[in-house]
């Protein structure tokens, strides 16, 4: 039992602030300003499903993907932090949003709904809720767990139901902090909104930026020196 919570606690508390799905509210309902609550509550059912699925795929799938098509782990997040970086440029370049209530509400008539439910999966899952450092993580998490496997089958069953525990409690964070982002806003009102939705773009531009010199730094330190050579040449 203590390595059943010891893995849940492991997947939860490493996915979780990587995941932010708190910091990622905001910004879910500057995307869905104007739409209908319960069209709100169906994009956040559908993020938290996919946010759950591509977690799933990295951990058990994760290393074994990039083994075949022979990615490395730093290319991944070289890649993926070009991504979040300019998605988070994206937004921070955005138009305010409508400060008065009143247009809010009638937005919800001329709204592009279907347009909206198009970007559940691009940008609002991927890479804004689930991104590379989130897939990085779940990949890492994975091998772990399957590292740390040993021949009993009760251990092993336990480890991945605790694996997958975690990541159906990461989803149903998910699911809470985006179903009620409106209520965030009401708090806060549009206008303190808009200045936390252009701080977590700026956020997640750095945060872009970090994931793209974790890479490019592991990348670099796995080149060859030559000067190396050299001096072995040289005696």
């Amino acid at each position: 039992m203590s390595q059943f919570i010891n893995v849940f606690l492991a997947v939860f508390a490493a996915l979780f602030p990587v995941v932010n799905p708190l910091g990622g509210a905001p910004i879910f309902y500057q995307f869905t300003r104007g739409a209908p609550p319960a069209t709100r509550a169906m994009i956040a059912r559908k993020i938290a499903t996919y946010g759950f699925v591509l977690l799933l795929c990295s951990m058990v799938l994760g290393s074994h993907i990039l083994t075949f098509f022979g990615i490395s782990l730093p290319v991944v997040r070289v890649g993926g932090g070009m991504v979040v970086a300019f998605v988070g440029w994206q937004i921070l370049h955005q138009g305010n949003a409508p400060a008065d209530r009143e247009t809010d509400k009638n937005s919800q008539e001329d709204v592009d709904v279907s347009r909206i439910e198009d970007q559940a999966f691009y940008p609002l899952t991927m890479p804004l809720t689930v991104g590379p450092g989130s897939i990085a993580t779940a990949i890492a998490l994975g091998s772990q767990v399957s590292a740390g496997t040993t021949f009993s089958y009760t251990i092993a069953a336990l480890e991945v139901a605790a694996a997958l525990l975690g990541l159906v409690a990461i989803s149903i964070t998910i699911l809470l902090a985006y179903r009620y982002a409106g209520d965030i806003e009401r708090i806060l009102g549009p206008n303190g909104t808009n200045i936390l939705v252009r701080l977590f773009a700026f956020v997640l531009l750095c945060i872009g930026l970090q994931i793209m010199w974790t890479g490019a730094s592991e990348l670099l330190s796995s080149l060859p020196i030559p000067h190396q050579g050299a001096k072995l040449l040289g005696g």
